[in-house]
């Protein structure tokens, strides 16, 4: 006995014209599935999901990579940290310099591992988005030394299996900037060197640029397994086609997830083969585990970024995800165009996948509408309209008696939404099964008896940021980032205090301007957010000690700051600078240092602890160095909320301790006389 809504789907004797689909494997079969993805890096895009109770946190998990629950993710890629701005954040390189290796810092580890503990059978795929500068020893190019670049690849790889017992499947090349034809060969070269003939090179996470090189050189040809492209609007190329490798999509999506975000990564999913041949999908990104006023907030599958509420959102392209990874596997084959795999008629695609020993087929259909399903990226306009189709099926697929329904259909202008339904098992007769398909559905029939619809309790309601709010570094481990401390630039993690006074201390470890990936790099600071972008009115104090050695030019402290990620180098707010050498203290309006409010002489440790305050009140701001009084300022040309911040104005290194932020305290004005003095050059 069927549902209503499945009356809905299967054929009714509609009036329209039924149209048959063969679905065949006599004629052979198409290339290779090699999975469906997510990317955790791009930059620090998982950064507050580690940060929720251990329960919360592992039901998110299972959201993305527990087998037949709901993604259940089969490529996890992750960024290799290179201490640069990368999206939402800088993640932290394993080698922050040439002499320094850690294969603890960060959290792609720990989610590699975690991806893992669901899902032996996950596959791992690492790429660079920026570099640490001495890789570029001065310059703006990772390859100045190739073998010295292979070098650092191929320790992050040995540093995943010596700490993690992680095995990487595959490596890129540098995110969506040049690649260097002979760094391509001496990493393969490298990698079999090192007894990593299994780590397979995907080339170039970019465009289709390096495919003429492929077509006329045979050694980077053998050196490259898999062309990755980025975004292709599931369209490929002729000369890809002719290289004969297998091609991905290895960044695609990026769209917020609501039911139009959905409905573009069901469609993507299928047309990226059908139009394309792209056998492996990845979406940036997997999780929006960031603040929600940095740039592309929920641009990903779910949305984890409560830690402190424990709220989470599992947003439908889980769902969608869950349509094909649910039913088949890497290793499955596609069948042919027009034997499995095609665009319906009246719009809408099907693909057919069948498992390496024949047994088992999963069909998957999607006929997502073009205003409901909109990508960030340029898309033909398509009209989809109700069809009634029947699937023959022929080969060895004609004695199978039953197949499994599961269907999702979004829910547009107040319709209803429905996410991975179990319609139970559809007869098969005569090899045929009738359907009628309804726009903006996604439907998976499968010989498999797996798959579910997994849940978790309701999560906890959304709550604010906890505030006041202090943070003493005293419960973290050597070199870990803590609780929501979102760095943008350079790279902030945990070290014992050098004057034993101070415990653990929070320390600045980047002591040159990175090999970047964004603009935001070019102003060589380093910046650390925290909080509410709502906050308006606070108090927010801190410490700080430039080190003796290698140490920074100057600190600063900052309030109201209106933006991160990619747009960092932007950043407007209130911002106390403190040059401890030069005795000096400066106000500005923005990250830059450029428009400036107040300046002056600072009395000052010059190497040891200063303390730095702002009382923030309406259009008021006071300045306080080590609990005195140093400057007043109106603050008209800046804006009334956002995040706590600091960081330095070089690179080198500094130590925090004692964040504290709380209830803005009375400003009295106090009408100083303006005094003027030198400014330091930044």
């Amino acid at each position: 006995m069927f549902s209503k809504l499945f009356m809905f789907i299967l054929f009714r004797y509609c009036h329209s014209q039924i149209i048959t689909y063969e679905i065949d494997d006599s004629q052979g079969l198409g290339r290779r599935f090699d999975g469906i993805g997510a990317i955790s890096g791009g930059g620090a895009t998982s950064l507050l999901v580690r940060h929720y109770p251990t329960k919360l946190r592992d039901e998110i998990l299972d959201y993305l990579f527990k087998p037949n629950f709901g993604a259940s993710l089969q490529i996890l890629k992750v960024e290799i940290g290179g201490d640069s701005q990368s999206g939402e954040g800088s993640e932290a390189s394993h080698m922050h310099n040439s002499w320094d290796e850690n294969y603890h810092r960060g959290y792609e580890w720990w989610m590699m591992k975690e991806a893992k503990k669901r899902n032996p059978d996950i596959l791992l795929y690492g790429l660079p988005w920026g570099w640490p500068g001495w890789i570029g020893n001065g310059t703006h190019n990772p390859y100045y030394n190739v073998n010295t670049t292979a070098v650092y690849i191929i320790k992050w790889i040995q540093g995943a299996k010596k700490y993690h017992d992680l095995d990487i499947n595959f490596v890129g090349i540098w995110n969506e900037l040049a690649y260097s034809i002979e760094y391509i060969k001496t990493l393969r070269r490298s990698l079999d060197q090192n007894g990593f003939h299994d780590v397979k090179i995907v080339a170039v996470d970019g465009g289709f640029e390096i495919i003429n090189d492929i077509l006329k050189d045979p050694e980077l040809s053998d050196a490259i397994e898999y062309i990755g492209v980025h975004y292709p609007g599931t369209e490929s190329t002729e000369a890809a086609f002719n290289t004969g490798k297998q091609l991905w999509s290895s960044e695609d999506f990026s769209t917020f997830n609501d039911n139009i975000g959905a409905g573009c990564w069901a469609r993507t999913l299928n047309q990226n083969y059908v139009n394309g041949l792209f056998t492996g999908t990845i979406a940036w990104n997997m999780i929006s585990g960031y603040y929600n006023a940095l740039p592309f907030i929920r641009q990903s599958l779910m949305t984890a970024n409560s830690p402190w509420s424990g709220n989470y959102v599992i947003n439908n392209p889980i769902w969608v995800t869950a349509h094909t990874t649910q039913f088949t596997a890497p290793g499955w084959r596609y069948l042919k165009h027009n034997s499995g795999v095609g665009k319906l008629k009246n719009g809408g695609s099907y693909v057919s996948l069948v498992s390496p020993d024949g047994k088992n087929l999963t069909i998957v259909m999607e006929t997502m509408t073009s205003l409901h399903s909109v990508c960030f990226y340029q898309q033909p306009k398509f009209n989809v309209t109700l069809q009634t189709i029947t699937l023959q099926l022929k080969g060895s697929f004609a004695l199978i008696d039953s197949m499994a329904l599961w269907y999702s259909r979004l829910g547009y202008d107040g319709g209803e939404t429905e996410m991975m339904m179990y319609e139970g098992r559809v007869d098969v007769k005569d090899g045929k099964i009738n359907l009628n398909l309804y726009p903006d559905m996604v439907v998976t029939l499968t010989t498999l008896t797996t798959g579910q619809k997994g849940s978790h309790q309701n999560p906890p309601q959304d709550k604010p940021f906890p505030f006041p709010y202090t943070e003493h570094f005293e419960e973290y481990n050597e070199t870990e980032q803590p609780k929501y401390m979102a760095q943008q630039l350079g790279c902030f993690e945990v070290h014992i205090s050098t004057d034993g006074n101070h415990g653990n201390v929070l320390r600045q470890m980047v002591l040159e301007q990175p090999v970047y990936w964004t603009a935001a790099d070019r102003l060589k600071r380093t910046a650390n957010l925290i909080g509410d972008y709502s906050w308006e009115d606070i108090t927010v104090s801190i410490d700080a000690k430039t080190g003796e050695i290698n140490g920074t030019t100057g600190v600063f402290l900052a309030a109201r700051v209106d933006r991160g990620g990619v747009k960092t180098g932007g950043a407007l707010g209130v911002f106390f600078y403190l040059y401890p050498s030069l005795q000096m203290y400066k106000l500005t309006s923005d990250i830059g240092g450029k428009s400036v409010l107040k300046f002056g002489a600072a009395h000052m440790a010059n190497k040891g602890w200063n303390t730095l305050k702002l009382i923030l009140q309406g259009y008021q701001v006071e300045g306080y160095l080590n609990g005195q009084y140093l400057f007043e300022s109106d603050i008209q040309n800046v804006p009334l909320t956002g995040f706590v911040g600091f960081g330095t104005s070089d690179y080198g290194y500094t130590d925090y301790d004692n964040l504290a932020i709380h209830n803005s305290e009375k400003v009295t004005r106090r009408n100083d006389p303006e005094v003027l003095y030198f400014v330091p050059r930044q």
